[in-house]
């Protein structure tokens, strides 16, 4: 479980030091190469708890070797793609491997060992794994790209995924429920919340490029708007929704997810500024761009090892308005460095800001979305708080970068506009955390 984990998580980060590479070898400008890393993460967060409801319709084992199948599947059709659509369409089903895999490999953890210490050691290795991932994906892409060829940052891992459907096939008993009523699926709700997204990003995206005609971007945005009033409206005739509406009677929650949206929009913007100052701007190789980059893994390690212990000292939403204001700052630093035309080294303190406001913001959030929940909706809590942290890193990258290096739409430098736009909603994120409880309110909810 940990082994796909690791490689599910890897996904998310090693095609951002790729995406120059792929750009030259399809003849893509960085505007559309947006799709590489959003289409992942799109259909992997609209689609997240679907996946957690198609566990109790087939049981744990079929559902996590379909998604386990998908993603590898995917993951060879990313490699091999002949062209760049079928490229972007190998990361779109890459998502929805991973949204139906991840919540039936995480329940399968959970259920293996009992609750106590040998559940707290499991799911504490499951995270650290992640982590890991996500941190060596960047290292790893630049290996990878500078070595082997962009191809492979995909095709690594189809061998090892090998490995997690053999296991899973052996190891886990098939436990397809039997002899009670199935959960029903909300299919209507799963395609909406990931259309939404998909069609807001398409229409941002179309906006920027000349060659396309303004009213595709119009029909695009205005079918995002409508499948989002669409979703709410399933949702709320649904018998079995898959995101109760009573869900956001919380303010505290709902402010906490809005915020959250905002950050990861900011933070996955910023990795993607970091690729292109580094390769298109800097002329900096793959390898070299990868090696720059760890002092933000390096500091994104220090800050999830620090930041639990101010967080019982100081409470979430002081944690989260350090995070806010460190990725505010950071993203102001880009800025800087692209309008001076500056060198690598000056990109060092943006990052290690970027590292405080991932591990700052992020860990304060999720302690606040799920506080005050009980058995029945902890579980849905933590799938909207993820789906919150993924599609709003994807739909910042759209927005912000889609904007920032549009010709079409300005003259202006591209990294300085899309900073400033991420400035801009880490400022409204800031206005929407002051809602957020301090540390005396989750102490008296916790008692």
């Amino acid at each position: 479980m940990s082994m796909l984990q690791f490689f599910i998580a890897v996904d998310v980060t090693v095609v951002n030091i790729a995406l120059p590479s792929i750009g030259t070898a399809f003849e893509v400008s960085g505007n559309a190469l947006t799709w590489v890393v959003v289409g992942y993460t799109i259909t992997g967060g609209g689609l997240l708890m679907l996946g957690g409801r198609l566990g109790d319709l087939w049981g744990r084992q079929r559902t996590l070797l379909t998604g386990t199948v998908l993603f590898g599947v995917a993951s060879l059709l990313a490699g091999l793609a002949p062209s760049f659509e079928i490229l972007v369409i190998a990361r779109l089903l890459q998502g929805a491997g991973e949204a139906v895999a991840l919540p039936a490999a995480m329940a399968t953890i959970v259920l293996l060992f009992p609750e106590g210490s040998r559940r707290s050691r499991a799911l504490s290795v499951w995270a650290a794994v992640a982590s890991c991932g996500l941190v060596l994906g960047f290292a790893l892409s630049g290996i990878i790209t500078a070595y082997l060829g962009w191809r492979w940052i995909f095709l690594i891992s189809v061998p090892f995924i090998l490995v997690v459907v053999v296991a899973a096939f052996l190891l886990l008993e098939n436990d397809r429920p039997a002899g009670r009523s199935p959960v029903r699926l909300d299919l209507p709700g799963g395609l909406l919340l990931t259309a939404c997204p998909l069609l807001f990003t398409y229409g941002v995206v179309e906006a920027g490029e000349s060659s396309t005609s303004i009213w595709v971007s119009v029909a695009a945005l205005v079918g995002a708007v409508l499948a989002g009033v669409g979703f709410v409206r399933v949702e709320a005739r649904s018998p079995n929704p898959m995101v109760p509406l009573g869900l956001f009677a919380d303010r505290a929650r709902v402010s906490a997810n809005l915020t959250t949206i905002l950050l990861s929009a900011a933070l996955s913007t910023s990795f993607l500024l970091f690729t292109f100052y580094l390769q298109d701007h800097l002329g900096i190789g793959p390898l070299g761009s990868g090696l720059i980059m760890l002092p933000l893994a390096v500091a994104l390690i220090a800050a999830s090892v620090l930041v639990p212990r101010f967080l019982t000292r100081w409470g979430a939403r002081a944690c989260v308005m350090i995070g806010l204001s460190s990725a505010a700052c950071a993203m102001v630093v880009v800025g800087l460095v692209a309008l001076l035309d500056a060198g690598a080294a000056w990109l060092l303190p943006a990052m290690v800001l970027i590292a405080a406001g991932m591990g700052f913001g992020i860990v304060g959030l999720q302690y606040i979305a799920v506080s005050g929940t009980t058995d029945d909706d902890a579980g849905i809590a933590s799938g909207v708080q993820r789906a919150a942290d993924q599609l709003g890193g994807a739909s910042g990258v759209a927005l912000y970068v889609g904007i920032g290096f549009a010709p079409a739409l300005h003259s202006a430098d591209p990294f300085a506009i899309a900073a400033l736009l991420a400035v801009v909603g880490l400022g409204v994120g800031a206005i929407v955390a002051q809602r957020l409880p301090g540390a005396e309110s989750l102490q008296a909810t916790a008692k």
